[in-house]
């Protein structure tokens, strides 16, 4: 009788799980919601491809996805590159789940259903936003205050564009002018960005939210002719050095120098950055393409990582698939673990008279001297200032591998 029971215990569990319906994503445009707080949505465009494919839309930017798995009635989308991920029920071809970053012990709330409209808006607009926009964010704080630049496109309501930091921009930006109402977002599965503000034709006066953990005023006014400061300027040695010393080890444990062999009598090229930054992406997608294409010259590339996640050897998977989807073939090495503390970040180069940003990137001659130090980078979302920056980089980097 035991053994009767056994089986038909067996048989059960078989025969429940062969009645239960994988649900799979439908192709269409859909629009995803992230929940901000309790009034206060961040959506977002995707593309379902195929069920296993979907593209992320923010602006001119397509982000290709294409770790996609079911597990009963859910869906697991996992951004490329970035640790954050989609998982949600799907009914009716609507999505109810939620966007996890595990590393930062953090949660929102994500619904989607099929929608061609990112914004809703109510109304036509009432001002041309159209131009470049002198902003201030927190600007009542004397700490945390910081200048940005906005620059934007408007045609009818739909509005893009981004705003500049002297750490890097805010990337693909998308949305309306609702009446007055400003509404930008983003989403790349490692930030989640929105901005909504009060507008006139002159000024604008906002809120930026960053994901459901932060958020701050920021207010901006019309002035084609500004600029931020020169980004060469921000970061420089402190008085009594006069080179960059390092010792990281590579994903093998081997320590690795500025010593070595490899990097005597070349540009060396040093970059600050994290795998969990945009910014650092984009500029590293930039350097990938530009070693590999002057490999027969005498210059070396090394990116020095500072990663938030806390163990070892989930920094170097996570370095590990960076390297995987966008090629790069030089040594990324493991500069530190369990904090991505600009602070940690400068004590670990204390030639440095700080870090200021993720990215940054110190040039270095083939004598071994420090010639400039660039903080941030202007990513493609800032258009001309991105081909403006490429072209200045190669200039620069041609005049050190003359000398």
């Amino acid at each position: 009788m035991k053994h009767i029971a056994i089986t038909l215990l067996v048989l059960f569990v078989i025969a429940c799980k062969q009645d239960i319906k994988i649900n799979k994503l439908k192709k269409g445009t859909y629009r995803g919601l992230l929940k901000v707080n309790e009034a206060t949505d961040l959506p977002f465009s995707f593309k379902v491809i195929s069920e296993n494919k979907i593209h992320i839309l923010n602006a001119e930017e397509v982000i290709e996805v294409d770790d996609v798995s079911y597990k009963y009635d859910s869906v697991f989308i996992k951004m490329p590159v970035f640790e954050g991920y989609l998982v949600a029920k799907i009914e009716n071809n609507a999505l109810v789940g939620r966007f996890v970053k595990k590393g930062l012990n953090r949660v929102m709330g994500f619904s989607a259903e099929k929608s061609m409209i990112r914004f809703d808006r109510s109304e036509s607009a009432k001002h041309d936003i159209s131009g470049h926009w002198e902003t201030v964010f927190s600007p009542d704080s004397d700490t945390n205050k910081y200048m940005a630049k906005g620059t934007f496109s408007h045609k009818g309501n739909i509005v893009t564009g981004t705003f500049r930091t002297t750490t890097g921009d805010y990337r693909y930006l998308e949305g309306v002018l609702d009446g007055d109402q400003l509404k930008l977002s983003t989403f790349d599965g490692a930030h989640a960005f929105l901005f909504i503000a009060m507008v006139t034709d002159s000024s604008m006066v906002g809120t930026f939210y960053s994901g459901n953990h932060f958020q701050e005023p920021f207010v901006a006014k019309r002035n084609d002719t500004y600029e931020l400061p020169d980004a060469n300027t921000l970061t420089f040695l402190k008085e009594g050095y006069d080179k960059v010393e390092f010792s990281f080890p590579d994903e093998t444990g081997t320590m690795v120098s500025l010593n070595d062999a490899r990097f005597n009598n070349k540009v060396v090229l040093v970059q600050i950055m994290g795998t969990w930054c945009p910014n650092c992406l984009d500029e590293s997608k930039f350097y990938s393409e530009f070693y590999k294409n002057n490999r027969d010259k005498d210059i070396e590339i090394v990116a020095l990582a500072f990663e938030y996640v806390k163990t070892e050897d989930v920094a170097f998977n996570n370095i590990k698939r960076l390297k995987d989807k966008t090629g790069i073939t030089y040594p990324i090495l493991l500069a530190q673990y369990g904090s991505s503390s600009k602070v940690r970040a400068q004590e670990k180069l204390p030639m440095l008279n700080h870090v200021l940003s993720y990215p940054t990137t110190i040039f270095i001659d083939k004598k071994g001297k420090v010639r400039k130090i660039h903080t941030g980078f202007n990513g493609p979302a800032t258009k001309e200032k991105y081909v403006a920056f490429k072209k200045g980089f190669k200039t620069f980097v041609d005049v050190l591998l003359e000398e």
